[in-house]
């Protein structure tokens, strides 16, 4: 029987971080973060990161330690969580992998792609296509090659199409049979995916209140601290809520407009989460926010029969 490991997905704002404390403690886990900016030291208001006590009251791991400085990959992601994950259930706690960026979920479940790294000179080539013939006679190239990969892929988007066919002219294979080819890094383990949908409406106010209340919590501090220490070349200006706080630190925007930017941009965010963890498998969806005690009992209670399966083979085993 395969070990268990819960993952908690969702849009941003949708309260992941709040359900996942609350399964910690009911269920002995520990939470490993899934998050491309928590990873950060430094960066704290503006990622909404668990806060020290909440760290010190449940386990948490990959958040809080790598150098606004240094570049983190999804291959780094991996080579960090899987030990991690493996080290809580050997010790006979519950792994919950939680966050919002759905690229790092989805290498844990099924490997990362090994693909043929980028070629300028080739997608120079395909982007003169594409300005002369238009995006759909890219799809079209496409399809002869990768049917596939075509159907996946919208006409009107470009980047993917230069790089599903970047991938094949070096290769000489289709994206798409290098894609099954791929591994899960964690084959020991049974993933169990949870979903929070909150509505649209609850969703929006609470992303302007985390905005509110990021201001309130001193992000422009924070963000002044960072362009002091490392300058403003580094991977966390590039994020919403960073960039536009350095937008208001240099003048280009007043306070107030700056806070509906990072509200506007964080609610298009979301959307766009949500589709991506919509194409994804086997995810049991919940309505609602995390913290809220209907939804967190809705989800013990999914996750309940499981428990009891892995006591149960436990208890044979032994």
């Amino acid at each position: 029987m395969k070990r268990e490991l819960v993952a908690i997905v969702g849009p941003t704002g949708s309260g992941k971080s709040g359900l996942a404390l609350q399964l910690a403690s009911r269920l002995d886990g520990e939470i490993v973060g899934c998050d491309a900016l928590q990873v950060y030291r430094g960066l704290d208001v503006g990622t909404a990161k668990p806060t020290v006590t909440e760290r010190r009251r449940i386990p948490h791991h990959l958040i809080d330690f790598v150098s606004p400085r240094e570049e983190f990959s999804a291959a780094d992601y991996i080579s960090h969580a899987v030990p991690a994950i493996r080290n809580i259930a050997a010790a006979g706690r519950l792994p919950l992998v939680v966050g919002g960026t759905g690229l790092y979920l989805r290498a844990l479940r099924r490997g990362l792609f090994e693909g043929p790294g980028r070629s300028p000179e080739i997608r120079e080539l395909l982007a003169r296509i594409g300005d002369r013939k238009g995006s759909g006679y890219l799809h079209r190239m496409l399809r002869r090659v990768d049917r596939r990969s075509a159907e996946r892929v919208h006409p009107n988007d470009r980047i993917r199409l230069v790089r599903t066919l970047e991938v094949f002219i070096q290769s000489r294979r289709p994206m798409s049979s290098l894609m099954a080819a791929r591994r899960s890094p964690l084959p020991e383990f049974h993933v169990i995916l949870i979903g929070l949908a909150p509505s649209r409406d609850v969703l929006r106010a609470r992303i302007e209140a985390r905005v509110a209340r990021m201001f309130d919590q001193g992000l422009v501090d924070e963000v002044k601290k960072l362009k002091n220490d490392y300058g403003e070349d580094v991977p966390a200006f590039k994020a919403i809520g960073y960039r536009e706080t350095l937008r208001y630190l240099s003048g280009e925007l007043d306070e107030e407009r700056a806070r509906q930017l990072i509200a506007l941009a964080s609610i298009q965010y979301a959307k766009r989460q949500m589709t991506w963890f919509r194409r994804e498998e086997n995810i049991e969806w919940f309505d609602g926010y995390g913290e809220d005690p209907s939804v967190v009992e809705a989800v013990a209670t999914y996750l309940r029969p499981q428990q009891e399966l892995e006591t149960l083979h436990a208890e044979t085993a032994s």
